[in-house]
């Protein structure tokens, strides 16, 4: 299918040089642009984002939640607990446990570096 969109010369110009890579660029924008409109994406972003900046090991040890994060993370739980989660919640969930599971990897290493 072909689509025609009107953008700003300087995007235009800038995808120019990456014809052969538009469906990619589209696709993989679509698929931030959804994430970011989920609540407590950017309390995930921000532990990636942390994780990402190589920290040492003493600082990914002491890496706890945010206080925004612990409170989304404390009202689904309680959610679950009384009425059941929603799909969206879930999915939401899941990426919580996913990022969680992430961070106990890292943790682990870091505590094996500290010890050698």
């Amino acid at each position: 299918m072909q689509v025609t969109i009107d953008i700003p010369e300087s995007l235009a110009i800038r995808l120019r040089s990456n014809t052969e890579q538009l469906e990619k660029i589209v696709e993989l924008g679509l698929r931030e642009f959804r994430a970011s409109s989920l609540v407590g994406y950017k309390s995930l972003a921000a532990v990636l984002e942390f994780l990402a900046g190589l920290p040492t090991a003493e600082e990914i040890i002491a890496l706890r939640p945010s206080e925004d994060l612990q409170n989304e993370i404390n009202e689904l739980l309680e959610k679950n607990r009384n009425e059941g989660l929603t799909e969206s919640e879930e999915q939401k969930w899941a990426s919580y446990e996913f990022v969680e599971h992430l961070v106990r990897i890292a943790k682990a290493k870091a505590r094996q570096q500290l010890q050698q």
